[in-house]
């Protein structure tokens, strides 16, 4: 049985040959300290999350798209796999999406999770690689093709040509950087201390990275800092705006980086091709059009965006003997 997984920093997306996408929960456990014992994974756990007692702590064992919890992510990994096989003992061949910029420690963590999931054999494919391939493009072609994929956690940038990796840079700057920032912003300037939830809510709802207005409009709730009291006040879109604007700055500095230190002929390609977005951070409103502007390239959103990668992970597997740079086998007799 193949099984590609998309190990994400908020979400963890699992497909199966010949069945696709199986599991798409958010990367959450939920532990009773008291009796040691888990007591929810995924959205369960995610339901939890802010409204537990003490002893109960909710958990998020993957934080910038790295294993920052062992044991949790073993458990959680283990969890997921039984829950989309049935509790059978198959030992699948899996295929492990990973940041282009995890360390060796990290990698070996990621291995270990699987290994101890009951992995038969596994793979460690780099998540800006995935996602092209499961954004449709053809890599094998000698053009050159560039992908943004911004997740919670990191926001990988690569090129990519002829089955390997040209170019390569990784930021720990995405989604959850975002909510953050927001949640700074309205601490600051309104004395409103909101939650991340709440944050990524009016993030999704009212952003626009392309000349925002103050037309989008919506209600947060929260707790006054000064008068301790509860209190809710009308945010615009350009709050969002002038709370996040340094942040994606550094995605597009980063975005810069990788451009420079692309060959001269694969640029031609990209400024044809266009460049492709993909993960949950593609979704944010003028994010398109306001990436074109500053890197003057077409920066279009790939089909299924929040899929690519699980998509390209599934379909790795009919390309394992022709990828190169950005897929690593690693053997389970270590």
């Amino acid at each position: 049985m193949d099984i590609g997984i998309d190990l994400g920093t908020v979400n963890i997306m699992i497909t199966m040959s010949g069945r696709g996408i199986v599991l798409n929960e958010p990367s959450c456990i939920a532990y009773n300290k008291k009796t040691t014992e888990i007591i929810a994974v995924g959205h369960e756990a995610y339901r939890m999350e802010g409204r537990t007692p003490d002893y109960i702590t909710v958990i998020r064992p993957m934080e910038d798209g790295v294993i920052s919890d062992h044991s949790m992510t073993e458990n959680m990994i283990t969890h997921f796999i039984e829950k989309v096989t049935g509790r059978q003992l198959l030992m699948p061949d899996i295929i492990m999406c990973v940041p282009s910029s995890i360390t060796d420690v990290e990698n070996r963590a990621v291995i270990e999770a699987a290994k101890n999931a009951g992995a038969k054999k596994v793979w460690l494919l780099e998540e800006p690689l995935a996602a092209l391939i499961g954004a449709g493009a053809d890599i094998s072609r000698p053009d050159g093709n560039m992908v943004i994929d911004l997740g919670g956690g990191t926001t990988d940038i690569a090129v990519v040509s002829m089955n390997g990796i040209v170019v390569r840079k990784s930021v720990r700057v995405a989604g959850n950087k975002l909510d953050k920032a927001i949640v700074k912003y309205l601490s600051n300037r309104y004395k409103l201390l909101v939650g991340e939830k709440t944050a990524e809510a009016a993030k999704l709802a009212i952003t626009n990275l392309f000349q925002p207005d103050g037309t989008k409009r919506m209600v947060v709730k929260g707790r006054h800092l000064i008068r301790g009291l509860p209190e809710k006040i009308e945010i615009s879109d350009f709050d969002i705006y002038e709370a996040i604007i340094d942040t994606v700055s550094d995605i597009v500095f980063c975005a810069k980086s990788v451009l420079e230190n692309t060959p001269p002929e694969l640029i031609s390609n990209i400024f044809d091709n266009g460049i492709y977005l993909t993960g949950g951070g593609a979704l944010l409103g003028g994010l398109p059009e306001y990436l074109s502007t500053e890197l003057n390239v077409k920066c279009v959103i790939a089909k299924d965006p929040l899929d690519c990668v699980a998509n390209g992970a599934m379909a790795a597997f009919s390309k394992i003997d022709t990828l190169l740079d950005g897929f690593e086998y690693i053997s389970m007799l270590k």
